[in-house]
């Protein structure tokens, strides 16, 4: 579809250029009226700016528009993601399935196979040994402090239990709840039975018994209550410079395997879910983002940017043949925007409809629209002006697949 802007048979005349001097020295068109009052001229201007402006996005609301399109883009790629996850540790739970399958024949032959929960016992098992060990040091340790403390010259006395009645102490059992001696104490750590220690702590809480239960019983200031005191002083400096700091770095490390437990059992657990239903559910949230990213898409296209129908361009052109003289400098104008390869001097410019790209085409109809709606054209125009083709300047041609040409009414 092309439409021709200039000159046509004998009546030919120079095409109107945007700011000649055809435009201001009352110059007549090709039919031998006078062009518009300038009023209406300025009536049509001020439409076609206040039009364009209308439709036209403005560019904050574009960026914002692009902002959303690109942080849905992010969370749908996300989302694809998340599914190609799923999808792959599904696939290789299946894997897993039939090697595990595999594995238990392969047991039952003598191969040995071990599963998870057997493997699970076994890290039990090594990391009880392995506390179990560093706990039997530990008793070596605080045997060596008991030791230490029972070579003292005044570590006699508490020795053996307490003889209650050799000296007379009627009231002893009733002030002390529960005695203790540091004989008894030795004995427990030494056996091997249920009856020893199964905790250092336990050595600890014993030994500050044995000290506490004398200077309960006897007056501050006497032998007896100092000899204890300074033998308590002696054992809690030993006990919290050698025993307490690798007790606590032991309650940490337990923490830690505790931890480490929980953590695995927590990702054997996330292996064990449906995954299909994960996988079901990952799809619908991808296809509510593919949803929610194509609304946002059309959001940010602009009104106008679809391509023109066939019955459009022909209308387009129809109105354009409307359009008087003077108008058609501010058409070149337009098509030369976006072409800037636009021949718009010489002598006859022929305008290719179909070349135009969708945007340049909806910017000619807004503006067509503007000047023929506008009341005081319509009154300057005679009746014929929007039908007659010889009058006007410009000349519309269609063609169709075959390249027939016809020519529009």
């Amino acid at each position: 579809m092309k439409s021709r802007l200039g000159a046509e048979g004998d009546e030919a005349t120079q095409p109107v250029q945007p700011g000649s001097a055809q435009e201001g020295r009352g110059a007549r068109t090709r039919d031998g009226r006078p062009p518009l009052p300038a009023a209406v001229g300025q009536t049509r201007d001020s439409m076609t700016g206040a039009n364009e402006d209308e439709t036209e996005i403005s560019e904050v609301a574009k960026d914002l528009l692009k902002q959303q399109v690109q942080a849905l883009s992010a969370k749908v790629e996300e989302m694809e993601r998340k599914v190609a996850e799923v999808t792959q540790k599904r696939n290789a739970e299946r894997k897993s399935k039939g090697k595990l399958g595999t594995g238990v024949k392969d047991r039952d032959k003598g191969g040995g196979a071990v599963n998870k929960k057997q493997q699970q016992l076994l890290d039990i098992t090594k990391r009880e040994a392995a506390r179990s060990k560093r706990m039997q040091e530990l008793m070596r340790q605080v045997q060596n402090i008991w030791k230490q403390i029972s070579q003292h010259k005044w570590a006699w006395p508490f020795m053996k239990p307490v003889d209650v009645k050799g000296l007379g102490l009627h009231d002893y059992n009733e002030v002390i709840e529960k005695p203790m001696d540091m004989g008894t104490i030795k004995n427990r750590m030494d056996a091997k039975d249920a009856s020893g220690y199964q905790h250092v702590q336990e050595v600890c809480d014993d030994m500050r018994l044995v000290f506490s239960n004398a200077m309960t019983y006897n007056p501050e200031g006497s032998d007896v209550y100092v000899m204890s005191k300074t033998l308590s002083d002696k054992f809690e400096e030993k006990w919290k410079s050698l025993i307490e700091p690798k007790l606590h770095e032991e309650e940490l490390r337990r923490l830690q395997e505790e931890n480490e437990v929980q953590v695995k059992e927590g990702v054997q657990a996330v292996e064990e879910i449906d995954v299909e239903k994960l996988t079901e559910q990952y799809a619908a949230q991808l296809e509510e983002l593919d949803k929610q990213l194509e609304e946002l898409k059309q959001q940010a296209t602009p009104k106008f940017s679809r391509a023109m129908s066939v019955e459009e361009k022909r209308h387009l052109g129809q109105s354009l043949g409307k359009l008087p003289p003077d108008n058609l400098s501010h058409v070149i104008q337009i098509i030369a925007q976006k072409n800037p390869s636009f021949n718009a001097h010489s002598d006859e410019v022929e305008v290719d409809i179909d070349a135009q790209d969708p945007a340049t085409l909806w910017r000619l109809q807004r503006y067509v629209q503007a000047v023929l709606s506008t009341p005081a054209l319509r009154q300057a125009m005679p009746r014929n002006q929007a039908t007659k083709r010889s009058g006007s300047s410009l000349q519309n041609k269609t063609s169709s697949k075959r390249g027939k040409k016809t020519t529009t009414p």
